[in-house]
């Protein structure tokens, strides 16, 4: 029996944790600062006089916005490391990583560094987990960080970062619109002010200076972890305190399945395909964000901080105009984003003790030295999970969006990290699928995600 440490609610740790690392800068004393340093540099020194022979570190991974990043810390980490070798797969976007994980097992090519998401994801990969509970980014931890790849006192894996996601929106269509984006606080202010946007995409008025500008909103619903993981959290944070909460629940009552479905509504409404939703079944990432929200064809996009440096690739001056308007669920939480961990990593407990030692000092290479750490805030454009960054803090805008929303209180916590495996991309994305495309009705997918939930559990 998986017995969780709990602590505070989720969404509460989140904003301690966020103030933490971006208001503290005296959090961590120089003395302490030191030791970190000198136990990094202990590890580092351990693995190159342990492990003189050649040593390759394979890692399977599933963020794509970092790939090519990733690959450029791995160089510079195998500069300093020359009997080191890391090799780097990733799996993301529009595949099911955690499909392409299991196959990657199954296949006998097991990586050394792989992803877990929540309590479930543990409980799931537990007979492949290294305890990490020795390795030095773990007195870093920020409070209640940890929880989530934490059993029975033992931590078996490193948070990725710290992500916000919500309306990614263009502030100068807004500007140009007449809208303050300041004053939309709750569904009835977005609503109305995306009516109005509509309007005056339709009449033409914005179309000399946004000339690919066609329409409010576009939405991924091809990429089931937009709908299925992103869209239901807003609504069912509002239900589970946390992901160790979704975890424990033998059923899933969704109390707020009319604003769920508002929110959905909402956006194939305004969208290009409001007329044919059934099409936004086609619609993925790319068509989303790069084809999307960073050409300006559209003005709003349901997504995160983790955008930031692909928009920017295409155009800068677009990715430094994105801010994010809040997600709101009527009746509950209307002013607030979802703000969480979006995934951890680990290392394969069966690799070879030298890749071991290799890979936990990659990963304490890049989230304690100092250039580890400038790939971390400036390459990545994560929010640090640990303390030690007061260097470090975001520069980009949508970064600065989630501390925003952190430091003023406004945040839900992440809890699809605790919904049975497969079930919020599996079952309840593909049953929104059906209901854009007519097959369903909403009360049909209410229904039938609430039974595959207590099967499956």
């Amino acid at each position: 029996m998986f017995k969780f440490r709990r602590g505070l609610a989720l969404g509460i740790i989140m904003i301690f944790m966020l103030s933490t690392i971006l208001l503290s800068a005296c959090s961590t004393k120089p003395t302490e600062q030191s030791q970190e340093l000198q136990q990094s540099e202990q590890s580092q020194n351990q693995v190159k006089n342990e492990n003189k022979e050649k040593v390759e570190v394979d890692i399977f991974q599933f963020k794509v916005e970092i790939a090519k990043e990733l690959e450029e810390a791995a160089k510079a980490y195998e500069a300093e490391h020359p009997n080191v070798k890391i090799n780097i797969q990733t799996v993301g976007g529009g595949d099911d990583y955690g499909a392409a994980l299991r196959a990657k097992f199954q296949s006998g090519q097991e990586p050394d560094i792989y992803n877990v998401g929540g309590p479930q994801d543990v409980k799931d990969w537990m007979s492949k987990l290294e305890d990490l509970s020795d390795q030095p980014w773990v007195d870093l931890a920020l409070p209640g960080i940890l929880s989530g790849a934490t059993v029975d006192g033992k931590i078996y894996a490193l948070p990725f970062n710290i992500e916000g996601y919500g309306f990614v929106y263009n502030k100068a269509i807004f500007e140009d619109a007449g809208i303050d984006a300041s004053k939309i606080v709750d569904y009835a202010s977005l609503e109305e002010a995306v009516k109005t946007l509509d309007a005056k995409i339709k009449s033409g008025e914005l179309k000399d200076k946004y000339p690919l500008l066609e329409a409010v909103f576009e939405y991924a619903a091809k990429e089931t972890w937009v709908t299925g993981l992103h869209t239901s959290n807003a609504a069912l944070s509002q239900e589970f305190d946390s992901s160790i909460d979704a975890f424990n629940s033998k059923k899933v009552d969704f109390k707020y399945a009319d604003a769920l479905k508002a929110i959905i509504d909402l956006q194939a409404n305004y969208s290009p395909n409001a007329d044919s939703k059934a099409k936004l079944n086609a619609v993925d990432y790319a068509t989303q964000v790069d084809e999307g929200i960073a050409i300006e064809r559209v003005a709003i996009i349901q997504q995160g901080n983790w955008i930031y440096g692909g928009v920017k690739n295409i155009d800068e001056k677009v990715a430094n105009n994105l801010d994010i308007l809040p997600m709101p669920i009527k009746g509950a939480k209307e002013d607030s984003i979802p703000v969480g961990v979006p995934m951890h990593w680990a290392i394969n407990k069966n690799s070879p003790e030298a890749d071991k030692a290799a890979a936990k000092d990659f990963l304490n290479w890049l989230y304690t030295s100092e250039k580890g750490k400038d790939f971390i805030v400036n390459k990545f454009y994560f929010i640090p999970p640990l303390k030690g960054f007061e260097n470090f803090e975001p520069k980009d805008a949508l970064g600065k969006a989630v501390k925003r929303y952190a430091e003023e209180g406004r945040t839900m916590p992440w809890v699809f990290m605790g919904y049975p495996t497969g079930w919020g991309m599996d079952i309840l994305g593909t049953q929104i699928q059906k209901y854009l495309a007519g097959e369903i009705t909403w009360d049909e997918v209410i229904s039938n995600s609430q039974a595959k939930w207590e099967e499956m559990r």
